[in-house]
């Protein structure tokens, strides 16, 4: 076996409040996001999947960062880094901002949380939008200060998820609607609680901005989740792609517009808005797409008898680690195209993967895959989220 590189820490690459208890709690890989580590696998992708499903999971995404906006000028800011109208967001609501640079290209799509009139968190995917958001605002002349605060987001997300966050915040928990926020009380410390998280699971998400109380939270979540099956767990590859939860940097990135993502349920290109991106969107819209965020559901490699033999799955087993992934979409041998995330989905037996796909083949029903041992594939290609009983393929439980 070739030896496996391993990843050299230093004090560029930030740990957080809760790393010597996530590595205490046998994590086996770590991806840099945001410059900090965060956990990608405790048990295996399959195993962390499915208990993922009927339990509850602790996850330190503390390398989702916010970019604290606050000053007179805050919403304007935050307006002119999204095409989403946002000066009628309320005070205790969380909302989906994709932020896009004057010709409408993706910069990120965080989770804009209002603490206040003047006081805006942007809850950030991987991307430097804090060096962004300061030379917008000082070039633009605005009365904002613009910081990252010391805040370690834990994310509890799971089916029994509101039953551990009760018992350890109270039944006031479960008042808390979707993509909103409260402030409650832990050991006289208010810690801002969502319902929210990078899972269709359900859940919350705790903005740890108190290191010693945060560090406590942790440990209480799992000494009372004993019984519920509580364990540590991280956003799962699996889980996500099926649900189609997109990953700015890996399903779409700075290159692709908030249109071409498919994020146009999340902007508001008719309203009277001043956006930096607001402009070229409607020109790209009036235009039309030249390529699209789409699906593909990816049979095996031709000459593979099994799905075992493809060079490509990735979570068929429990431990196995990433492959390298197919190389290119290819229609009559024109490459179009790279892929982004893809994983073999262990509940529908389906490999699946997003790509950004030129048209005309993005209005396709199917296309061919060349992989990266030279071998080709099949694929349907779909409009996200997968629609798998529509497509005809029946998960198991």
């Amino acid at each position: 076996m070739p030896n496996v590189p391993q990843l050299a820490q230093s004090r560029r690459l930030r740990k957080t409040p809760f790393t010597s208890r996530v590595m205490q709690q046998g994590v086996v890989a770590f991806t840099v996001y945001n410059h900090m580590l965060l956990p990608t696998e405790f048990d295996g992708f399959a195993e962390d999947y499915w208990h993922l499903s009927r339990a509850v999971q602790v996850w330190d995404v503390s390398a989702q960062r916010q970019v604290s906006i606050r000053g007179r000028d805050a919403t304007r800011l935050v307006q002119l880094m999204t095409p989403r109208e946002v000066p009628r967001v309320a005070l205790d609501r969380c909302v989906y901002l994709p932020l896009a640079d004057e010709h409408g290209r993706l910069v990120n799509d965080p989770v804009g949380i209002r603490l206040a009139e003047d006081h805006w968190w942007l809850s950030i995917a991987d991307s430097d939008v804090l060096l962004w958001a300061s030379g917008l605002a000082r070039g633009a002349g605005l009365d904002v200060q613009v910081q990252e605060p010391d805040v370690w987001p834990l994310a509890i997300q799971g089916p029994l998820a509101e039953d551990l966050m009760a018992r350890v915040f109270g039944e006031e928990v479960r008042a808390i609607r979707f993509f909103r926020y409260a402030r409650l009380s832990y050991h006289g410390h208010a810690f801002i609680v969502a319902r929210s998280g990078w899972s269709k699971q359900g859940g919350f998400e705790v903005y740890v901005d108190h290191v010693e109380l945060g560090q406590r939270l942790y440990d209480e979540l799992f000494e009372q989740g004993v019984d519920l099956d509580v364990r540590p767990g991280c956003p799962n590859i699996i889980e996500r792609l099926e649900n189609g939860l997109l990953a700015y940097g890996n399903d779409m990135d700075s290159r692709h517009s908030v249109l071409e993502s498919g994020l146009e349920n999340f902007i508001d290109l008719d309203a009277d808005i001043d956006s930096l991106s607001v402009q070229a969107l409607r020109a790209e819209r009036e235009r039309g797409l030249a390529r699209r965020l789409m699906g593909l559901m990816i049979d095996a490699p031709d000459g593979a008898r099994t799905l075992a033999e493809n060079p490509f799955i990735t979570g068929a087993e429990p431990d196995r680690l990433p492959l390298p992934l197919p190389e290119a979409i290819t229609q009559q041998s024109r490459i179009t195209h790279c892929l982004g995330s893809q994983v073999w989905s262990p509940r529908y037996r389906q490999q699946i993967a997003t790509a950004v796909i030129d048209e005309p083949l993005a209005s396709e029903s199917d296309t061919t895959l060349r992989l990266a041992d030279g071998t080709v594939s099949r694929a349907k290609i779909c409009t996200l989220p997968f629609d798998f009983a529509g497509e005809g393929v029946t998960g198991v439980v």
